[in-house]
């Protein structure tokens, strides 16, 4: 609109009083005239009376320096603060700064730097310093964030722990003398692409490695519980730099799965971005679990970890039941919807993993071929005595592994084992006070169904809602390290072949050497072959025609 015509316009509603009909009569024949909105129309008569701002001519131009020369000092000023900063932030002044380069000067990569006195002031160079950019906001300021997401369910598990807000259970299951009662600690890990989480309460002194190795033995394990099909072996675990992950047992467990171990960078170590903000994912259930189900322990609290991750796995059930981050659907829907096409990799049995949490020892054996692992004496062969040996014992079990010049003797049993390891006068009260002790009274009595967390009737239709869609399962891949289920080849089978009958094998008949070949081509599985042979010499008919 004309200028003349919004100041005619403004001449003619200042005649008439602020709330008239022919303010607004006039407003809209004016509106129809030029063809725009009333709201056009008002917002233009309110910029007309907008006094506007009116700068010099150089303005944003340095007038004691050259704009180069003004710019290298903003540049070596905003260093000096980088340089000088600490954890908690705090760093030099601008003033401090201009003092120290007017003084001494700074060695910079394009020569020594020193400018006169008085020729830089603090407030035009906390000016230029925000004016161009170089103020310490946005030189500390982190680059945007990556989010990532797997393609496929099982493809990457963010695994991590935080101390239970409960801190101790009552009647913990195992306490060990002189450390007092075990921090209630729950590990946790999520599905990278659907945000299924599993999650475990363990009573632990610190940052377990023994306790971290058993609760993702179960969460890879086929759960019992109907409705919660989550399982199977990761492809990766992405966790942070905790005593966990650089153990090396615990390492060695996780190459034995063919798991990949990934962990964050340290801090520090890319420049000014956090390396561990992808965290989120697994710390975001710690809060929900926190928040909407660990406050109901004031009204019952669990009395022991069994208990509590009773308790826990109800829970569990509705927070995988509800909606996913991006798709129309639960999380736990998402995880079954995006399996890989190969199917879960089934997880092997306990006996198995527990081989796996072996921790290599350098030792050296005794003169009466003993050897002793935190107190237990192990009783190894004869010729190993006074020899250095590398021991590989479990965390899970009380079997002992022994290897001498490539060369693996066991398994070793305690010999002396350890008895097994399975609490004035007072003022008025106020109105206010009076209050907040009745309030305190009826939260005392107020009471909770047990049902809330022992077992929740509506979770039924959890069970039914994914019988339809089931999971393909491949076959655990066995490593065997330590040679324990097959014979490393076909002449140690023959030779425990041999110790088992007690005789030589030379001496058997063609037709039981026959026997014998054909069942080497056909398995090495020490079970099997003890078994097979058992039944071929020892049966009735066996007996009668194959006597030795």
């Amino acid at each position: 609109m004309p200028v003349e015509a919004l100041i005619n316009l403004r001449h003619r509603l200042d005649g008439l009083p602020s709330r008239c009909q022919e303010r607004r009569i006039l407003i809209e024949q004016t509106s129809a005239l030029y063809g725009v909105s009333t709201d056009t129309l008002y917002r233009a008569l309110r910029n007309l009376s907008r006094p506007k701002s009116i700068n010099r001519s150089d303005s944003g131009t340095p007038r004691k320096l050259s704009l180069s020369e003004m710019e290298l000092y903003c540049e070596i000023i905003a260093a000096m603060k980088i340089r000088t900063s600490n954890k908690k932030g705090r760093h030099l002044s601008t003033a401090r700064a201009i003092e120290l380069l007017e003084d001494f000067g700074m060695d910079t990569p394009n020569g020594f730097i020193q400018p006169s006195k008085g020729t830089l002031t603090r407030s035009t160079v906390n000016y230029y310093l925000k004016a161009w950019g170089y103020d310490n906001e946005r030189m500390t300021r982190q680059p945007p964030a990556v989010r990532f997401q797997a393609e496929y369910s099982n493809e990457c598990w963010h695994f991590d722990l935080s101390q239970s807000d409960l801190k101790h259970v009552k009647q913990p299951l195992w306490v060990e003398p002189g450390k007092g009662n075990p921090l209630l600690m729950l590990y946790s890990v999520v599905d990278d692409r659907s945000g299924v989480c599993y999650q475990e309460y363990h009573c632990v002194y610190g940052e377990d490695v023994e306790a971290a190795l058993r609760f993702l033995f179960n969460a890879m394990t086929a759960k019992t519980t109907d409705g919660f099909p989550f399982s199977g072996i990761p492809e990766m675990i992405y966790t942070d730099n905790g005593p966990i992950a650089k153990s090396q047992v615990f390492q060695n467990v996780m190459d034995c799965l063919r798991i990949k171990l990934v962990t964050h960078l340290p801090n520090g170590k890319d420049g000014r971005r956090v390396t561990a903000r992808s965290k989120g994912k697994v710390e975001r259930p710690f809060r929900t679990v926190k928040e909407a189900y660990e406050t109901l322990y004031h009204f019952h609290e669990p009395e022991n970890e069994v208990e509590a991750n009773l308790w826990l796995r109800q829970y569990l059930l509705l927070y995988n039941d509800k909606p996913h981050r991006e798709s129309p659907h639960s999380r736990i829907e998402d995880w079954l919807r995006n399996l890989p096409k190969s199917g879960l990799r089934s997880m092997c049995s306990w006996e198995r993993f527990c081989n796996f949490a072996r921790e290599p020892q350098r030792r050296k054996v005794g003169s009466d071929a003993r050897v002793s692992v935190e107190g237990v004496a192990y009783e190894v062969e004869p010729d190993l005595a006074g020899e250095t040996v590398v021991l590989w014992w479990g965390l899970f079990d009380n079997e002992l592994y022994v290897e001498f010049n490539d060369r693996r003797y066991g398994p070793f049993y305690p010999v002396d084992g350890p008895i097994p390891l399975h609490r004035y006068r007072k003022h008025k009260k106020t109105k206010t006070e009076e209050r907040a002790d009745r309030i305190a009274d009826l939260a005392k009595k107020l009471g909770l169904p047990r049902t809330a967390l022992d077992k929740n009737a509506d979770l039924q239709f959890l069970v039914d809602k994914y019988k339809d869609i089931q999971p393909t399962v491949t076959p655990f891949n066995d490593p065997d390290p330590f040679q324990e289920f097959t014979y490393p080849s076909i002449i140690s089978a023959k030779l425990a072949i041999s110790d088992y009958l007690a005789l030589p094998l030379a001496k058997l008949s063609p037709e039981q050497m026959a026997f014998i070949n054909a069942l080497l081509t056909e398995t090495l599985n020490k079970k099997v072959i003890i078994d097979r042979v058992r039944e071929y010499f020892h049966s009735n008919k066996g007996g009668e025609q194959n006597a030795y």
